[in-house]
């Protein structure tokens, strides 16, 4: 296998992130995002590129002071376990380390991957009631999935909400 880069998106890139992202859709892994939706989201994502072809995409969303999302992790088949997710995640957290985050957290079923990386199985409460009022407002999906709000669950069902502390 060639070597590959991690990257910034661009605008240019968000055809080519709907394209990795629909096999895990389509096995219903993850939750579907219009072209409209992956645009407006296109400065939180970073890409994994070889010889010009996209292999691999992440996403940094921030709920909160102190607190951000992994998101939108991907992988082509073709270069699982060969470092790809691993330098994704580590580009994602390195960022919100940049942006003054001390917690991320994630909504997977990989556990032992992100496990290996220092995330931790949530509870229920894991934000202070004052926090938690204010993020039900946000209307964010993946906020929604953090707070682990009843109507939320039948999208979620299987994955693990994990969390980490940043160093």
């Amino acid at each position: 296998m060639s070597d590959y880069i991690v990257r910034p998106a661009r605008s240019t890139d968000i055809v080519g992130i709907r394209n990795l992202l629909q096999p895990m859709v389509e096995r219903r892994i993850l939750l579907g995002k219009d072209l409209a939706v992956l645009y407006g989201a296109v400065q939180e994502f970073v890409v994994a590129e070889a010889d010009g072809q996209l292999i691999g995409c992440g996403a940094l969303h921030v709920f909160w002071e102190d607190l951000g999302e992994i998101r939108t992790l991907m992988v082509s088949d073709e270069w699982l376990h060969h470092g790809v997710g691993r330098a994704i995640v580590d580009r994602l957290e390195e960022h919100a380390k940049t942006l003054g985050l001390s917690r991320l957290f994630c909504l997977t079923f990989e556990t032992e991957f992100f496990g290996r990386r220092g995330y931790t199985p949530i509870g229920e409460q894991v934000v202070d009631s004052d926090v938690y009022s204010q993020l039900l407002r946000s209307g964010d999906a993946g906020v929604e999935e953090f707070l682990d709000l009843a109507h939320v669950k039948p999208n979620t069902l299987g994955n693990t909400r994990m969390l980490k502390k940043l160093g």
